[in-house]
């Protein structure tokens, strides 16, 4: 007969038990409810615009077929080879990326930045489909208001922005197409991120820039890192080989957010040849 010492044991063990299943069932729910607060850190606030580089600038305001208003920066560049339609990354605002617009601008091309939904000025919450709507309405702006050429636009994603980017180049016939930084796909990501976690089961926001990359038939730039911190280097390895020819890859040196500027002029020059090839 087990004795009264055992069975306390037993009952305590079977609790534990089932506070960690129950906690492990909150966790995925939270995260299959929430997961949007994973991924996207908009912030509201712009810090600066493209006049604190000495850049002269428009503001854009458009709307997407749901009705919200974005709001973006048209930047000319003198004597312009071209027009890149920049697509940043999950956090911040497009007045981060001044960096990125001053490299753009001394390669002779003009860039159109804007906000996804929910991010600085533009309206409404980033979702997954809305961020898709939003690169239709900033590529039918340049191709409708601005009357750009599409085999003149190259369309840049950084990180995230790299998503939607990929998705819009699998849509439309521009110039080319540049992702830097980018995920295989953010279900990939995050598996390796959450090992413990059935995220392919979970995931509702998947942005599968490796599948996208089958539709893509214009010339792709495959731009990573080897030290990136936050998508490793075999993300971009493996983006390289799934795309079709011609495609073109470049190495940075440094981390995932300053990647392109510890890599200095070899970033412009290596950009400057992709552009030259796609272009002139």
């Amino acid at each position: 007969m087990p004795s009264t010492r055992s069975s306390v044991t037993g009952s305590t063990f079977f609790w534990i038990l089932l506070l960690a299943a129950g906690g492990y069932l909150i966790i995925l729910l939270l995260m299959y409810l929430f997961q949007a607060a994973f991924i996207f850190f908009p912030t509201k606030n712009l810090t600066a615009t493209p006049q604190d580089r000495g850049l002269e600038y428009e503001e854009v305001y458009l709307y997407t077929e749901d009705g919200y208003r974005l709001h973006g920066w048209y930047i000319p560049a003198e004597d312009a080879r071209g027009t890149v339609l920049f697509f940043h990354g999950n956090a911040g605002n497009i007045s981060g990326r001044l960096e990125s617009i001053a490299i753009f601008n001394e390669l002779s091309l003009n860039t159109f930045i804007f906000d996804y939904r929910g991010y600085g000025r533009s309206e409404g919450k980033p979702t997954e489909e809305g961020t898709y709507k939003d690169a239709i309405a900033a590529w039918r702006y340049l191709t409708d208001v601005q009357d750009k050429n599409p085999r003149d636009i190259i369309l840049f994603g950084r990180s995230l922005g790299g998503g939607v980017a990929a998705w819009l180049a699998s849509e439309v016939d521009a110039g080319g197409v540049i992702l830097e930084s980018t995920f295989t796909s953010t279900v990939d990501l995050a598996r390796e991120i959450y090992p413990f976690i059935p995220v392919r089961l979970l995931m509702r926001i998947r942005y599968p820039v490796i599948d996208y990359l089958e539709d893509i038939r214009m010339p792709v730039l495959i731009v990573h890192g080897r030290d990136d911190e936050v998508i490793p280097w075999h993300h971009g390895k493996k983006l390289y080989e799934a795309a079709a020819e011609p495609k073109y890859r470049l190495e940075l040196q440094g981390g995932h957010n300053d990647g392109f500027i510890l890599t200095g002029r070899n970033y412009l020059d290596g950009l400057d040849r992709y552009v030259r090839e796609v272009l002139e």
